[in-house]
């Protein structure tokens, strides 16, 4: 059985690549903001709706394979982040982010043709502490770029992990894929030999 993430997240291609799951990355091309404009419901079900679409897109070009869609969503006082689109935004994201707790809404799913196979979403909880405008100005220097592809811009696996005083939930759902949930899946569907 062909795998495919319906994604080109590196940290989710080396989420499955480290856990010994060959899939091919092809990008969806789903506009996200035109999908969120037509949605109405909460971030949970936003998620699922956005990873679904990601995968549907692929799917119909690729109807044997199984296609993983995955999406986050980053949720700060009923306020929906989405990726920074530059340092000074990333800043930005992170002076509001300090001192409070977000929740990261993480959504999975397989699709094969037009049939969707399975989903799953799944929530962390996270505490930044307080920030001062020096850390936030080191912190993004040390991640470069790389900070520009990650909702609430941070990456838990680089220097990012200084920004918290509290994490709960799962470390693959906070990276952006509930990995054990989805190897799950793929093991009784058989498309993992279990």
């Amino acid at each position: 059985m062909q795998l495919i993430l319906a994604s080109t997240s590196a940290a989710r291609q080396a989420m499955l690549r480290e856990a010994g799951i060959a899939a091919l990355a092809i990008a969806s091309g789903v506009d996200e903001a035109a999908a969120k404009a037509e949605f109405s419901g909460p971030p949970p079900a936003l998620a699922q709706f956005l990873a679904q679409a990601k995968a549907a897109a692929v799917a119909r070009t690729h109807p044997e394979a199984f296609v993983i869609g995955a999406d986050q969503l980053l949720v700060c006082n009923r306020k929906i982040f989405d990726k920074p689109t530059s340092p000074a935004e990333a800043a930005d994201h992170l002076r509001y982010l300090s001192g409070r707790a977000h929740e990261l809404v993480t959504a999975v799913c397989v699709m094969q043709g037009g049939t969707l196979l399975w989903a799953h979403t799944e929530s962390a909880r996270l505490t930044v502490r307080p920030l001062s405008d020096a850390f936030i100005a080191r912190y993004l220097t040390a991640e470069g770029a790389k900070i520009l592809d990650c909702v609430g811009a941070y990456r838990l696996e680089g220097w990012g992990a200084q920004l918290f005083e509290r994490i709960e939930g799962d470390y693959f759902t906070i990276l952006g894929l509930p990995l054990l949930a989805l190897l799950g899946f793929l093991r009784e569907s058989g498309a993992l030999a279990g």
